[in-house]
């Protein structure tokens, strides 16, 4: 695994390796997260065993605006007053799908939805719109472990394991804060799937 401190970061040479189908470690506004390009189908598979998910867990995605989003979600009222009164920030939102696309299989749900948020961490929203794609945004550690916020936990973690991440962006201890809060729309209705830091009103 190689490491690079987030002030050595050069965006656009993270976002050439994501084309190649590299797994990164990456801060984020909540905990590190583990991404990927979202429409390459070898490393979205890369991480489902590093994480050892299961496979039937989709993973969220980060995209950089709502322009964005539009070309795959169906975007409704609702939604744009929740991406007003929550964006960009810690609120993942499940909602059907209209187009898409190039995804990768374990990003569509079975029930054709995607989980989806604008994230508020500067480093996320330069790598997610320079590549011009959806970028994978799962938690960095191993299904059903802890969150993790700290560099040498997520060394630790991968340090044994037969698949590791490629790239791990160093931005040193990162505050405590709870996962994403994740909600579903249906129509205009919106229920709260997981409860995170930030509470949906």
């Amino acid at each position: 695994m190689t490491i690079v401190s987030e002030q050595q970061v050069v965006v656009s040479d993270i976002v050439q390796q994501l084309k190649e189908g590299t797994v990164i470690v990456y801060p984020t506004e909540t905990c590190y997260g583990l991404g990927c390009d979202a429409t390459n189908q070898d490393a979205v598979d890369n991480i489902f065993q590093i994480k050892k998910r299961q496979r039937e867990k989709t993973l969220l995605v980060v995209f950089p605006n709502i322009d964005m989003i539009k070309i795959y979600v169906s975007w409704t009222p609702t939604l744009q007053k929740l991406a007003d009164l929550y964006w960009p920030g810690p609120l993942t939102i499940v909602a059907p799908l209209y187009h898409r696309g190039s995804l990768a299989d374990g990003v569509v749900a079975d029930d054709n939805t995607i989980a989806f948020r604008v994230s508020s961490y500067p480093l996320v929203f330069s790598i997610s719109d320079t590549l011009g794609l959806p970028l994978i945004s799962t938690s960095a550690n191993i299904s059903a472990e802890e969150s993790s916020y700290d560099v040498k936990n997520i060394i630790n973690t991968f340090a044994d394991q037969e698949y590791q991440p490629e790239l791990l962006i160093d931005a040193g201890s990162l505050p405590h804060h709870s996962p994403s809060t994740i909600v579903r729309v249906e129509g205009t209705a919106v229920s709260v799937i997981r409860q995170g830091e930030l509470v949906v009103m």
